[in-house]
């Protein structure tokens, strides 16, 4: 679903991803450019280097080639925990840099992880027709396999129901992947033009002082937001990503100002996460 509604590639991002997949050697003789955002989805018993990306002559891993498109790992909690945690780098800055005793490289890595979970290890907490077979122990050690850092720098946390047959057997066709793209298109049309001669080209890059310059909150806004950071024990980072996320939500909505329901929704996306690392 992710990669259909994705906003168009752009010349200089094409050109960005080919010179990676290039010096990972994965160009072919007939595939010589780079035309759709790279989707990565590496199994769980991937090696450090696989996702990260290293060797005896550096080589860019997965969290590189998904870069300026998706890396989705399916089963969270199953991947190595120092592994993840290495993660931290390229969420935050956008890239990896590999050193070696006889060279040193970076890779780009600005890419959307998209990770998928059980709520527990049996899978049916909170389960409205299965009982869960799970200690307390055994979810708690399975949620902390996920530390409360990496989890800080995912922006959207949510909490996905099981879905009974007769629903999936007669559910009403929804929007067109189609139709969500072009609204993504038209978000991503904004913020190129906000940032134009900034160097960066969506919300998510914003630094400190662009969120000040292009996110300013209302009163109740500021006052939601103020009661969020109280009750769900939000870091500075998380507070970002929540104004980032409103941002967002604003221009998909195709609105000029960050409303208070735009807000709301930003926090709603993020208050699983205090459930997740307790």
């Amino acid at each position: 679903m992710v990669p259909t509604i994705l906003p168009d590639l752009q010349f200089e991002e094409a050109i960005e991803i080919t010179k990676i997949y290039s010096v990972a050697g994965l160009l072919g003789c007939r595939e010589t450019f780079m035309g759709t955002r790279p989707f990565r989805s590496p199994h769980h018993t991937i090696s450090d280097v696989g996702l990260i990306g290293g060797g005896q002559f550096p080589r860019p891993g997965e969290v590189s080639l998904a870069h300026n498109g998706v890396l989705f790992l399916d089963e969270f909690p199953e991947f190595k925990k120092n592994a993840l945690e290495v993660l931290r780098q390229p969420l935050e800055d956008g890239k990896v840099t590999i050193t070696r005793s006889a060279t040193s490289a970076t890779f780009p890595a600005r890419l959307m992880l998209a990770a998928a979970m059980n709520p527990c290890p049996c899978g049916y907490l909170s389960d409205p027709r299965r009982a869960c077979r799970c200690s307390q122990m055994q979810i708690r050690q399975y949620r902390s396999k996920i530390s409360g850092p990496l989890l800080d720098r995912i922006d959207i946390h949510i909490e996905v129901p099981s879905v009974r047959f007769s629903d999936l057997e007669g559910r009403k066709p929804g929007e067109s992947s189609r139709a969500i793209r072009e609204r993504v298109n038209r978000a991503r049309a904004i913020q190129k033009e906000r940032f134009s001669g900034a160097g960066i080209s969506c919300n998510a890059h914003m630094s400190g002082r662009q969120i000040k310059q292009f996110c300013s909150l209302c009163p109740e806004s500021k006052k939601l937001m103020e009661m969020a950071v109280d009750q769900l024990g939000l870091s500075a980072r998380g507070f970002t990503r929540i104004i980032k996320a409103a941002r967002t939500i604003a221009d998909l909505e195709g609105s000029a100002e960050i409303r208070h329901h735009h807000v709301s929704e930003a926090i709603h996306y993020r208050s699983l996460m205090p459930a997740m690392i307790r």
